[in-house]
């Protein structure tokens, strides 16, 4: 199964899904069955590590982020079976570059029961506790999402 992870720039918050999905992977010992990255809608940040607040909120809770930004390539659409948005912009950016993948692009929340349709706040121009705020959501959303996608498909 192969999952991409999409917000706006890729350095806050798909960085940090991608990290959380791969963590909660290798804890369920089914990460040899996936290939996980992340990107974003646009190309600002692309070769950059993720944000230092976002890589201090990882490291904090015993995450590597290694992962450099770049922006979503139509070879994604051909590559991943899930691509997963952070929020409802990024869902309809996403759907207008490639309408016909629809069946593929979904919100991140959508795949997790107890967080249906809520969005995944961009920390990027707050404060410390938005990263932390985040970090506790996306670990939540990606366990479920991971649990959700091996029940499906493994």
């Amino acid at each position: 199964m192969n999952v991409l992870f999409i917000c706006l720039g890729n350095i806050c918050r798909s960085p940090m899904a991608e990290g959380l999905f791969l963590h909660h992977l290798k804890q369920l010992n089914v990460s040899e069955q996936f290939l996980v990255d992340s990107c974003g809608t646009g190309g600002w940040h692309s070769g950059e590590m993720a944000d230092e607040r976002m890589l201090r909120t990882a490291s904090g809770n015993g995450i590597t982020l290694t992962h450099r930004a770049r922006q979503l390539r139509p070879e994604d659409l051909d590559v991943f079976d899930y691509l997963l948005v952070m929020d409802h912009q990024n869902l309809k950016d996403v759907l207008s570059l490639y309408p016909d993948q629809a069946h593929k692009v979904k919100l991140i929340t959508d795949l997790s029961p107890a967080h249906k349709n809520q969005v995944i706040p961009d920390p990027y121009f707050g404060t410390m506790k938005g990263f932390e705020e985040v970090y506790e959501l996306l670990n939540q959303v990606t366990l479920q999402v991971a649990h959700h996608i091996i029940k499906k498909h493994l």
